[in-house]
């Protein structure tokens, strides 16, 4: 699909109810071309389903062209001391193959920033995978800078998820 004529310009709006199930395979296939990994679609369909359901765990946004979801991101929040306000965090990004480098991520963010503007976000961070380098390079292009921070995490010990 096609999509850089300004007729077929996509809506960016966000998710709903509706749109569970494109939530669901857009994550199961990032994770699957970004780490090989499978995820367990009933914990999928709850996590999504729980952000849907309840604003303050954040939002997701999806950009929609001719009656199609090709496109999604989800935002959640960090509370940061230091600054005294919240960053958002842009999460499970994905394009369908066929709407790639036609700038449906650059609208996405555009409306994140214009959303945590209005909201008073103090910024905007994500985590991309070390090797993929083309997205690296989208979110340069668009302003963001590498963080001095390395990640780390460990799940906790009573946890039910199987999506590690």
């Amino acid at each position: 699909m096609t999509i850089k004529s300004t007729n077929n310009s996509p809506e960016i709006r966000r998710a709903t109810e509706a749109d569970v199930r494109s939530l669901v395979s857009f994550n199961q296939r990032m994770a699957w071309e970004t780490e090989q990994k499978e995820l367990d679609e009933s914990v999928l369909l709850r996590g999504v389903s729980a952000v849907l359901s309840s604003s303050d765990r954040g939002f997701y946004l999806v950009a929609e062209a001719e009656g199609e979801v090709v496109a999604s991101l989800m935002v959640t929040y960090e509370w940061s001391d230091w600054r005294n306000g919240f960053f958002w965090w842009i999460q499970s990004v994905y394009v369908v193959p066929s709407c790639r480098r036609q700038g449906l991520y650059q609208q996405l963010y555009s409306k994140v920033q214009t959303l945590g503007a209005a909201a008073g976000a103090i910024g905007f961070r994500l985590y991309v995978e070390k090797e993929n380098q083309v997205a690296q390079k989208t979110y340069q292009a668009l302003g963001m800078k590498m963080c001095d921070y390395d990640m780390y995490e460990a799940m906790a010990t009573n946890s039910s998820q199987k999506n590690d």
